[in-house]
């Protein structure tokens, strides 16, 4: 619908409505795996091209996306598989995996509202190295290598006045990692995938994006070190919401295709166009599938040289 954009932060579901357009894209490559005992499916979205980046609205790279249908429910052996899952797919992304390395972990968002806490909460259940290797050694694990994991939750710009960019840009330069993994909240275009779904990119992020209030990136380009983004959608859209209803209830109906009823739905998009939907249990969900994806980061990277 014109002057109507459908928000989502995930590359799946961009894929998704270009295809529901009849549209052609050259330039993308899926691949699809179902992992039946987990029932987990994992769909990694290449964007080779310029002109597949600009169609899709999303920087070239891959996106992995994790889809896990119960990962709302207090199961921790689901969970604990979700996240030795997301751990191989981190793995598979981060250059450098199998050296010992520095590694950042940025938790974006805000503590203060629940729906955007993924990214500290994240943050609080890490295992942080840096400093007891730098002061003590390896031995202080009983293990040969190790990595060092350090942690930053820069806030919102709101109570810092700087840009969240700024803030990791000047810590990247202060203490040299070798990679960043940046968690943040997303936002998805369906409710089915709400709070059961991760993807993991090796494109960075662009925080805010998924609602509108773009700030600067955080790349590869941007900060000159890789760049692993993980993030969770626990928010949709109003207007996705209403307008997706209204297609599926609508979709014979091909009177209502008229300039009038166009201009009436412009209208009624427009007025909800800044509401953002999430579950009534978000608190509960953000608390668990925050400490499903930083085990996943623990295993990936915090365990990987950890003598048995």
């Amino acid at each position: 619908m014109e002057n109507f954009q459908m928000r989502t932060d995930l590359a799946l579901e961009a894929r998704e409505s270009i295809r529901d357009a009849d549209t052609e894209l050259r330039g993308v490559r899926v691949e699809e795996y179902y992992h039946e005992e987990e029932d987990i499916r994992v769909t990694k979205v290449t964007i080779d091209t310029k002109n597949a980046a600009k169609a899709m609205g999303k920087p070239m790279g891959i996106y992995v996306t994790m889809e896990a249908p119960a990962m709302v429910e207090p199961d921790e052996d689901y969970h604990r598989e979700i996240s030795g899952r997301l751990a191989e797919e981190i793995l598979e992304l981060l250059p450098g995996a199998e050296k010992e390395q520095s590694i950042l972990v940025v938790g974006l968002g805000n503590r203060e509202v629940t729906a955007d806490a993924l990214g500290p909460q994240v943050v609080d259940n890490l295992f942080i190295t840096r400093h007891i290797v730098k002061e003590y050694g390896t031995a202080a694990y009983n293990c040969s290598k190790m990595n060092q994991i350090s942690a930053l939750e820069p806030g919102v710009m709101a109570k810092t006045g700087m840009e969240t960019a700024e803030i990791v840009k000047g810590v990247v330069e202060q203490t040299r990692p070798d990679a960043l993994i940046v968690i943040d909240a997303l936002a998805a275009r369906s409710v089915r995938r709400l709070n059961r779904t991760v993807q993991i990119t090796n494109t960075g992020i662009q925080p805010g994006s998924g609602v509108g209030n773009h700030r600067n990136a955080l790349t590869q380009e941007s900060l000159g070190v890789p760049v692993i983004a993980i993030g969770i959608p626990t928010v949709v859209d109003a207007a996705t919401i209403v307008m997706d209803a209204l297609e599926k209830l609508l979709e014979e109906e091909k009177e209502l295709e008229n300039a009038r009823y166009k201009e009436k739905q412009r209208l009624h998009f427009a007025e909800l166009n800044n509401m953002y939907m999430t579950g009534k249990d978000i608190d509960a969900v953000i608390k668990r599938v925050s400490f499903t994806v930083s085990e996943g980061i623990n295993i990936a990277i915090g365990e990987t040289f950890m003598d048995s």
